[in-house]
């Protein structure tokens, strides 16, 4: 027939596209019943109250330090700081005792401030140094803010600051955050185990659902004498 021509698809390129297209018609389906199992396992989890790597918030682009707060340089050249969303599991529910004033000056290690839940106290250092410029209010009018949103609404601090690249250096970023965060939370349950011999040997139960998992906001049920031992092992920071 004139104007008509054959192209044979094994003599092309065509048979290559086709696999790709049914690959992938085979993938999407498969990749997206994975994430919505996760998706419902989290969920599952955190509506049972258990504390696992998996329901921990870590966003990649901020720098958390070892004493469970974050920084994040924004365009402005100014650095939010907060608390690290396991710091919130472990606790639960907080409020501040004093938060400082825009155009105080702070070196890294500094106290921030104290975080108060029935009297039981934490004290928070500051993972650098720099001037305040502005303050959030609003996490103590409106305390759950902070565990519903701590790396956005939840932010304590932007602070100009002095020593960035410097400090910086000395926290965990990206995949290692993620990694600090896990083996963190092994180490809090490790923790709990040696502290509760010494102070309340007769509430170890308390820490454990079934299965050997953590309670989320594990600390609230515990005195005041394993929130002193928390801060010494989980919250003291050292100026560099």
């Amino acid at each position: 027939m004139d104007g008509f021509s054959y192209a044979d698809i094994f003599a092309t390129k065509g048979i290559e596209y086709l696999v790709i297209i049914t690959f992938l018609a085979l993938l999407i389906p498969f990749w997206i019943i994975l994430n919505r199992k996760e998706k419902i396992s989290r969920q599952i989890q955190k509506a049972m109250g258990i504390l696992s790597a998996k329901i921990l918030k870590i966003p990649q682009g901020l720098y958390y330090s070892k004493n469970h707060t974050w920084m994040f340089m924004e365009k402005s050249g100014n650095a939010a700081v907060g608390l690290d969303d396991l710091l919130l599991h472990i606790t639960g529910e907080l409020k501040f005792l004093h938060l400082k004033d825009p155009g105080e000056i702070i070196n890294k290690g500094d106290l921030l401030t104290a975080i108060d839940q029935n009297g039981k106290l934490l004290r928070i250092y500051s993972p650098l140094s720099g001037k305040i410029v502005d303050t959030n209010s609003h996490v103590n009018e409106n305390p759950g803010l902070l565990n519903e949103d701590p790396y956005n609404q939840g932010w304590l601090y932007k602070i100009k600051p002095s020593n960035w690249i410097t400090e910086a250096k000395s926290c965990y970023f990206a995949e290692d955050a993620s990694n600090w965060s896990e083996r963190e939370l092994v180490r809090f349950k490790d923790f709990l185990a040696v502290t509760l011999r010494n102070h309340a040997p007769e509430s170890s139960h308390v820490i454990l659902q079934d299965g050997g998992e953590l309670c989320d906001h594990s600390l609230s049920a515990f005195p005041e004498e394993i929130w002193q031992d928390f801060q010494k092992e989980f919250l003291t920071l050292y100026r560099v």
